[in-house]
């Protein structure tokens, strides 16, 4: 038996020929190359056309594609902060969501510093460090995948797994992170900041204001940290994200207030209850009641102050899902 090769447009097509009892003059033999096709008789003791060359028993073997380019890099990124990066620029210069930038840098306060170190995921998910007691099972349960797709992204097996490793983990945006208890965080709006309170009008927005009941921040006289939305007294608020509740009862002008600091490392601040329902260590699932709209703290009337906080500063939370 032989072996021949067709090479085209990166293709390799090998090609044996085995034929017992018959002439090859009797065998005809088409080939597709380009928006053509290629047809060849095959003499008795084998021959070619072009760059096609053909023994005298055969047996065609479909094309395989030979990689002209290496494979994406799917090791964590170490980026080093630069002078004039805000977590908004470096997001958008390597394609990932704010959020994704956040979960793999816990613990992240801003103002960003010069040459701080920032580990970035190369593609939708998040960059982990092993620690002791993590297996693949509990990481897997933990980001909501599967255990051989977060050791095959990785190239790793199971044995191979150890404390202070760099993983990046390849969380489906689709679905977004799973609650350490293994339950989906973001169920209803995956990636999203839901409506506190289904419906509700946006009364005051974040920003700079005129409202002199607001207190001084960033330099402006007035500013408003936060926004605002209209319900009436005792309506339930629920979770905007999901997450692990960090803080709850009476504080400055935000009055009985909830915090939860969600699966992406971000905090929501929910301000001017009537009364909590959560206590500090809960975990909580997008959705989920978290106590009563009230007017406690600095407040004028029934409200709910919703305040979106990333690495320490109050930032606009931006559109909420249902409001």
């Amino acid at each position: 038996m032989r072996q021949y090769r067709y090479v085209s447009h990166g293709l390799v097509v090998l090609i044996a020929v085995a034929i017992s009892g018959y002439g090859a003059a009797d065998l005809g033999l088409s080939v597709a190359a380009r928006a053509g096709a290629l047809s060849a008789q095959v003499p008795d003791d084998g021959g070619s056309l072009g760059n096609l060359a053909m023994g005298r028993d055969s047996v065609i073997i479909k094309p395989v594609s030979i990689p002209t380019s290496a494979l994406p890099n799917r090791k964590a990124i170490l980026y080093r902060v630069k002078d004039g990066d805000t977590l908004e620029s470096i997001s958008h210069t390597f394609g990932i969501t704010l959020r994704e930038l956040t979960w793999s840098n816990p613990g992240l306060r801003l103002p960003l510093k010069l040459g701080q170190p920032l580990d970035l995921p190369p593609m939708p998910g998040v960059v982990i460090t092993v620690k002791p007691g993590d297996s693949p099972t509990s990481l897997a349960s933990r980001y909501g995948v599967d255990p051989t797709d977060l050791l095959g992204f990785n190239s790793l097996r199971a044995e191979q797994l150890a404390p202070g490793m760099k993983l990046v983990v390849p969380v489906d945006p689709a679905t977004g992170p799973n609650l350490p208890s293994g339950v989906a965080a973001d169920p209803l709006y995956p990636g999203q900041l839901m409506c506190p309170i289904k419906g509700a009008p946006i009364i005051q927005k974040f920003g700079p204001t005129s409202f002199a009941l607001e207190p001084p921040y960033g330099g402006y006289l007035h500013f408003h940290t936060g926004v605002d939305l209209l319900a009436g007294f005792g309506t339930p608020i629920v979770a905007a994200a999901g997450g692990r509740v960090t803080a709850t009862g009476y504080a400055d002008y935000f009055g009985m207030r909830v915090a939860i600091t969600d699966s992406y490392g971000l905090v929501e601040i929910y301000a001017h209850m009537s009364l909590a329902s959560t206590t500090v260590g809960q975990l909580i699932q997008q959705g989920q009641t978290l106590g009563f709209v009230g007017s406690t703290g600095l407040s004028i009337g029934a409200h709910l102050h919703l305040q979106l906080e990333v690495g320490g500063v109050p930032t606009d939370p931006g559109p909420l899902a249902g409001c």
